[in-house]
């Protein structure tokens, strides 16, 4: 499954999975898992360049797990929807924020703040022993500059969670991603910053942003 992001289907987004991140943005922690979808034209792997397109002035970066499907899910239960990852992938969920603001101030939806081109960056795939999905530590930097710091124990809800619900009314593929949300210090990026996302001593993956 190495070749995911060329052959998944979709990229299921979950929102506020960290108390911190939900607090830093002003909103409140969700009770249940939540999420969105972006295209698979988003997929951006690792040493390529993330667009800042013109619709947008306010960039940001959000640091992910993400999770490999390798078989075909649907209501499958939760005691058995990890027997359906084939592995991970740390990555970017690249954000326009103001586009995503002002949608919410109008209350649209705020796809276009998400969906763009290159705006899901992905590491190399990282095959499912290699990790434990509830203790993985994860940094991203700008620049050299540490941003996000976090390990998947400070998760509201873990990934068997995350994939019985997800999995309970749509349908996963293998290759398709399942991003599990973002810690707090998301922050802003700028055309030329280098970005770099890590699992320290298992997998890095840098962009840049043009």
């Amino acid at each position: 499954m190495k070749d995911f992001a060329k052959i998944g289907s979709k990229i299921i987004c979950i929102g506020r999975n960290y108390a911190k991140h939900a607090a830093e943005l002003g909103n409140q922690v969700p009770s249940e898992p939540f999420y969105f979808v972006k295209p698979s034209t988003c997929f951006l792997e690792d040493g390529g360049e993330i667009i800042f397109h013109d619709i947008s002035e306010n960039l940001h970066h959000e640091l992910e797990l993400g999770v490999v499907i390798g078989k075909k899910m649907s209501k499958v239960p939760k005691a058995e929807v990890m027997s359906h990852v084939a592995g991970y992938s740390v990555t970017i969920d690249v954000t326009c924020r103001d586009l995503q603001e002002k949608c919410k101030a109008e209350r649209k939806p705020w796809s276009i703040s998400k969906c763009l081109d290159t705006h899901c960056a992905v590491g190399e795939f990282i095959p499912a022993e290699k990790l434990k999905h509830n203790d993985v530590e994860m940094k991203l930097t700008v620049n050299g500059e540490l941003r996000q710091h976090v390990n998947t124990r400070e998760m509201l809800f873990d990934v068997p969670t995350l994939l019985e619900y997800v999995n309970r009314y749509i349908t996963l593929l293998p290759g398709d991603l399942v991003q599990t949300g973002t810690p707090e210090g998301v922050g802003p990026m700028e055309k030329g910053d280098k970005v770099t996302v890590s699992i320290p001593g298992v997998s890095e993956a840098s962009f840049t942003i043009v």
